[in-house]
This record gives C-alpha cells, structure tokens and sequence, in this order.
C-alpha cells in the first residue's frame, strides 16, 4: 500500500474588539471540543495557529484551555504557527508592522510554550509576491496558501502533493498548497468518503502530501455544526478514529516536519491572490454576478480545468468597493507613521501596540461573515487609532493643552485633506468631497464619532430580489425551501436602499420643497445644488490656542429650470482643551433675482448602541430612538449620544437658527450562514430650513457643537 501524509492546519481567530460571549462560546463549542479530542486520539497529529486576540482573551479568561494546549505541545501531537499577532492583512500594512507583529507572536509562543514557531499562517491567505522577503525577515521559513495562487500560476490539482520555494530579492520562502476539495470535504463530507479520496491520492501520489488548512471556528461555532462535528453525529471523533485506524498507510504530520525533511517540487512564482470566495467578495456587484454565473456554467458542463484560471477582483480593491475601508486603512497608515518617529520607550511600546491592534483585518474587507458591517469591530479598530495616535501627538506637544492643523494627503486620493487637531478632538475634513467632515475623533472616549458605513449594492443581493420575487424566502424557524433563501425578515428585501453619496457630516443640501421624509431616507429625492460631493476651497487661520478652517464653493442651485449661483461659506472654530467646536454656514445668492431654496446640513452619526435601548437622540428634550425614523420636527437642539461603555457619552447640537429635523437610521442589507438580515450602520440626521436667499443678503446659522458626558 503507498503512503501519503495528511497535513492538518486549524485556524482560531477572533477579532480585536469581538464581544466578549462570542470568544466564550467560540471556546466552548469550537476549539476546546478540538484540544479534548487530540488528546483523546495522541496519534493525531496536526498544526494549530491561534491569533493573538484570542491568545490575549484565553489568557485572561480560560488558562485552562493554553494548559492542555501547551501538554499537546510538548508531547509533538500539535505543531503551532506563527503570524501577525493582531491577524493584519500583510500585504496591507508597512513591512516594519509586518516584521514586528510576526516577532512578537513568535516571541509569546517562545516564552509561553517553549516553541520556536518557524511555519506561519497568512491571514486570509492573501498573497502578494512582495512577503516572502518581510516574513523571511521575521523568522518565517513555511507557510501555506489556497490552491487558486498555484492554480492562477498554471499548476493543477496532481501538482499540490509537496511544496513549492519562492523568493523575493533572493528571500526564500517555502509554501504549502491548501487543496480545496479537503477543504470542502473536511466536516461536510462522509468520514469514509474522506478516507476513500486519501486512498485513491496515496495511490496516485506516493509518498506525497496532501494539505487541508481552514477555520476552526467550522468546527462547531458556525450554524447547525455543533451537532455535526461533537454532538450525535460526532463527526470529527469519527474522523480521528479513521486516521488512527489506516496510520500504517496514512500519516498525519504537521508542515513543519515536512518542511525539513522533504524536498521541494519545484521553485514557483504566484500571483496576487486569496481564497477563491474571497476574489469573488471583493469584485464590483456586476462582476461578482457575472464572475458566478461564468463558474456555475463551466461547473455544469464539467469544465474544471478551463475554471481555473479564472479569477476575481484583488484584496486591495476592498479599498476602492468601501471608502470608509480606506478611510480607516489610511488612518492607520498616517498614524503608523506617527508612532514609528516617536523615541524609544514606554510610550512607543504602547503606541506601537495599539497600532498592531488597529490593523486587525476583520473591519477592512466584506464577505459572507459581516467583516466591516459589523460595527463594534470597527468601532474597536479606531479606539486603538485614536490612542496610538494620542500618545504620538503629547510626545511632539510641550503643554498638556494644544491645537494643530495637519495638511496632507490622508487618504492617498492625491488630494489634501485638512485636520484640526486638538488635546481634546482629531477632526479630520475633505476639501474635495462637499468640504465634509469624514471623521471626528473624541479623544478622552477613544471614538470615532462618524463610524459610519454608506448603503451600497452588493452582489448577493440580486439572488434575494430574485428569491423575493419568486416566493422563494424563508426564516430560520421554517422548514427549508429548495433552492430557497433564508432571511431573519420576511420583508428584508424592501429594505434595499442605495445611497448617492458617501454618508458623512456637513453636507451641503438644496433640494426639492416637495420631497418628504420617506423619498431623502430611500435616497430617492431629487438634489438642486451641486454641492454634497463637489470640491470647495479652503482657507486655514491658526492662532496659538485657536484655529479657524473656512471651506467655500461657488456652486449651482436649480429653482425650476432656472440656475443661480450660490455660494456657501462655513467656517469650523475650534480651541485648544476644548470639547466644543463650531460651524458657522454663510449662504450667498450671487443673482440679480431672488431665489426660494431648501437648504439643509446633513450629519450622519456612528454611535454604537444606536440599534438599542441604550443609544437615544434627544431633539428639544423630547427623547427618541436613533433607530427610529422621524420626519418634519422643528427643534433648535438636537443631542445623539450612548450610554455603552464603549462611548459613554453625547454630542449636543445648539442651533441658531430653530431647524426643521428629519432623521432615520443607515440600515443595510447583509448576508450570512444565518440569513440576510437588516444591519445597523449609524443614523442620519438632517437639519433644513426653507431660505429666500435675496440678492446681496446672505443667510446665516451657526451650530455649536460640544461633546459631553450623558446626563443621568
């Protein structure tokens, strides 16, 4: 009988800033089931990778579970690997941050389980052909990555039984090929159809070695597997079983055994890749679909050779599909940059840590598991930014009290964006996009106080219209319809709304006085201004406690078919130890006629909690939910603010001028294992007035703006 070895790699990850009952129940139905069952099956012997905000949570709350651990360890049943310690995107953070995260995971394995890692697991296995020099750099000498980078470089299935060597500027870096159908097959499959197809490989791959890596959270934590992998169908235990019962013939070995006592097959060169789901994630919503309905042909008429070479869109193009990915990524960037030029010490140390810990890759992408729509992880990812960047800040600044204004291009567009930054605030302004305000930074709460999320089309929505349309939805608690959709909402698809523009704070609006409430909330309402989206100018005046940022553009509203021009001016005051800011709006009518115009300021509000009792919005102290929907209020204050820990706090708008307010919450429409279901992304809020904008009389308001605790 020929022999073939079996590489098992198991991936535990939980992402900085999870809920703390997610990483419990993870734990309890997912990885210590695996752990209690290698050491009920010893000749079992696999690779296991932890991240390390998961490492950090076991520590603290389950040392029992890194105990058993570390005994699997030290008897050579378990192999562990390496990696970015907060889990990053590699090929997305600067090489110093991609060194120094793989050593410090490396360093916790070292002094907590005596185990010099040497193998690495890459996060998301997205691959670019840059990283086997900063991972060579870090100690790594193996890694393993999806089949789909091997396959894209023209290898096939019978060319993944050992491993490859690549480099990058004389760097070597072997890797191991993940082959899909074990990655399918291992739970879902019949434990004797797993063991058949290892056979037939044994036969056809002497002495080869076939590879299975994925997430260990399939083992039990994902829906209706608990029951599959530990309960009556005991899955995995079978599994083990089967293992130990053909080991005269198949060998279970971590990648680290065969790294050093095979040779490679060849040397190779992969493209820029991930798994094969997540190149389809990250195209466009026009090319996802056509990219599926191109697989499932070539799938039905058997042409797996020709899918191949297929491929989706690149991980990087997260960053153009979301602007608020790149908003947050290029922060990081910007702060990085910070922290690496402070002095050696305590404070850097720190700084450096909660930079790591930002760049965390589950808020910068999108696919079937939530990844940026889920909004406490971004919400934890900014926490961790607006703290690296505070101790960066009080290094350069000799008082404790300070206001500053960066100029730079933070968002690498090659346009300027202008940042008031004070000991108390970082408000960070698009000259170039309707002057708006992007991000606003509360310093003492370590929040981002527009950590919002745009409604934007997704590809997978076209099947839940279709599925909508053809009666063909059902709810978790119902029997299954073939081929049908599951939705935690029966009416989720009437929920589909797109916006037109990015949702972020003092936009500039003139619009249609015959729009109501439901037509803006839909984004279905006809805009008479070219302001919201377009460039304005800047002026910057900054004092030595004070500084002033006046943003004007000279744009076109339509009353009709008639076009006026009109100006608006606003000006941000801001001081330094100061929670407050304002705003100060100037409107000019710059015709000889009158114009009667709709104006309003929109503000869209990240504030968590926003979907519960605990975040409220209070208008002229009439208390409401941000979560509800609200039309043609007349107020002339406006507080929104939660009680969570994570904020513990509240922004209050004065206005000058009494308002009317509309405001709704910014809802999408995501799919999961669980069904497609409405999540909460922030609220809107906006403020208008109807104005007779005379010729050579501007209209003015102001809104003060402070930022507080909440009151009891």
């Amino acid at each position: 009988m020929s022999s073939l070895t079996l590489s098992l790699v198991i991936h535990n990850h939980q992402p900085v800033g999870n809920f703390d009952h997610v990483f419990a129940e993870a734990t309890e139905k997912a990885y210590a089931p695996m752990l209690e069952a290698l050491t009920r099956h010893p000749g079992v012997r696999i690779a296991l990778h932890y991240s390390g905000s998961l490492l950090d949570w076991l520590s603290a709350n389950r040392p029992e579970h890194l105990e058993l651990l570390g005994d699997l360890v030290s008897r050579e049943q378990v192999e562990l690997l390496t990696g970015g310690y907060y889990e990053p995107i590699l090929v997305t953070v600067p090489d110093a941050d991609k060194v120094s995260q793989v050593r410090k995971m490396t360093d916790f394995l070292l002094e907590r389980f005596g185990y010099p890692a040497t193998g690495a697991w890459v996060a998301e296995r997205v691959w670019e052909p840059h990283l086997p020099k900063p991972l060579a750099e870090a100690g790594v000498e193996y890694t393993l990555l999806d089949d789909t980078p091997f396959k894209m470089a023209g290898l096939t299935d019978d060319d993944l039984f050992g491993y490859y060597v690549t480099e990058e500027q004389g760097y070597p870096l072997k890797i191991f090929g993940n082959v899909m159908h074990l990655r399918y097959a291992i739970p879902w499959r019949p434990v004797e159809e797993v063991i058949d197809w290892l056979r037939e490989q044994a036969q056809t791959h002497p002495g080869g070695v076939a590879v299975s890596g994925d997430d260990g959270e399939k083992f039990g934590l994902w829906p209706h597997t608990w029951n599959h992998c530990w309960g009556e169908d005991g899955w995995v235990e079978r599994f083990f079983a089967a293992l130990e019962d053909n080991a005269d013939w198949l060998y279970t070995r971590p990648l680290g055994e065969v790294a050093a006592e095979q040779a490679p097959i060849d040397r190779v060169y992969l493209p820029c890749a991930s798994y094969e789901e997540m190149m389809r994630w990250a195209l466009p919503p026009d090319a996802f679909i056509t990219l599926s309905r191109v697989e499932q042909a070539l799938r039905e008429r058997d042409q797996d050779d020709t899918r191949r070479f297929l491929k989706g869109g690149s991980w990087r193009a997260f960053m153009h599909r979301y602007e608020e990915v790149n908003q947050m990524h290029k922060k990081m960037l910007w702060v990085s940059r910070k922290v690496h030029a402070m002095a050696p010490g305590e404070a850097k140390d720190r700084a450096l840590d909660h930079t790591w810990s930002a760049q965390c890759n589950c808020a910068y992408w999108h696919g079937l598991f939530g990844g940026v729509y889920l909004f406490h992880i971004r919400a934890a990812n900014y926490a961790h930014l607006i703290a690296a960047e505070e101790l960066a800040d009080q290094e350069t600044r000799e008082s404790e009290t300070w206001v500053d204004v960066e100029c730079g291009d933070l968002d690498a567009d090659t346009r300027d964006e202008i940042v008031l930054n004070t000991d108390q605030q970082v408000l960070t302004f698009k000259p170039s996009y309707g002057g708006a305000l992007v991000e606003w930074d509360w310093r003492d709460r370590g929040y981002n106080l527009l950590n919002t999320m745009t409604r934007r089309r997704e590809g997978y929505h076209q099947a839940l219209r279709k599925a909508a349309q053809e009666g063909r939805l059902f709810l978790p608690d119902e029997e299954e319809i073939p081929n049908g959709v599951k939705v935690k909402e029966r009416d989720v698809h009437t929920c589909l709304f797109y916006d037109w523009h990015r949702r972020a704070a003092l936009l500039d609006h003139f619009f249609d006085p015959e729009t109501t409430p439901e037509e803006f909330y839909q984004a279905r309402y006809e805009e008479r201004g070219n302001f919201v989206d377009q460039p304005y100018r800047s002026e910057i005046k900054a004092g030595q406690d004070t500084a002033r940022l006046v943003l004007t553009r000279d744009g076109t509203v339509w009353e009709g078919t008639v076009p006026f021009p009109i100006r608006v001016e606003k000006t941000i005051d801001v001081r330094a130890g100061a929670s407050e800011l304002t705003v100060s709006y100037r409107v000019v009518n710059m015709n000889d006629i009158s114009a009667n115009v709709r104006f309003g300021v929109e503000l869209n509000w990240g504030i968590v909690g926003g979907d519960s009792r605990h975040g409220y919005l209070e208008a002229d102290a009439k208390r409401r939910g941000l979560g509800d929907f609200e039309g043609d209020s007349r107020v002339s204050t406006l507080t929104v603010g939660s009680r969570l820990p994570d904020l513990a706090g509240e922004v209050k708008l004065d206005l000058s001028r009494p308002a009317s307010l509309w405001h709704f919450p910014l809802e999408v429409v995501s799919n999961s294992e669980a069904g497609y279901e409405r999540v909460y992304q922030g609220t809107c809020t906006l403020l208008w007035w109807d104005v007779l904008l005379e010729p050579g009389r501007p209209w003015e308001t102001e809104l003060m703006l402070s930022l507080r605790k909440p009151e009891p």
